[in-house]
């Protein structure tokens, strides 16, 4: 898959959580279906993104990371992505796995804060930086 195409298929992903999160920690606790729609997303959404950084990784042809986490500091080692969004994107994959795997020991005001508040600028200054390396990419030829 090219970089483009998962790029518009995590903005896709964006576009469903925006429309389907509620405004309130309360209506998430309150409505079951919606929760877990939005924790779905987001697991889609991290997924993606950790995707996303392994084409990329694979196009610039740089070395393979061990684990997902991984890859996203082989990215700001080559100085693709900030020391800052290195965290915030593995933060963001703990927190899927968590999601995932751990269902029933959620903190779910720390899922709904993170969903509604952070992950969205989060992967959006992720998919920028992807783009604008791209483009550097592409003039250098």
């Amino acid at each position: 898959m090219r970089i483009s195409d998962k790029i518009k298929e995590i903005e896709e992903f964006l576009e469903e959580l925006k429309s389907i999160i509620p405004n309130s920690f309360k209506e998430y606790l309150d409505d079951y279906k919606s929760k877990a729609a939005c924790e779905r997303y987001a697991e889609k959404i991290i997924e993606a993104s950790v995707d996303l950084a392994f084409i990329l990784i694979k196009d610039k042809k740089l070395r393979k990371p061990e684990d997902d986490q991984e890859a996203f500091e082989i990215l700001k080692d080559k100085k693709i992505i900030s020391e800052e969004l290195t965290i915030k994107l593995k933060d963001a994959k703990s927190m899927r796995n968590f999601l995932t795997h751990e269902y029933g020991k959620v903190d779910n005001e720390i899922v709904y804060n993170s969903i509604k508040e952070e992950l969205e600028e989060d992967i959006n200054e992720f998919i920028n930086n992807v783009e604008s390396s791209k483009k550097r990419k592409n003039a250098k030829l």
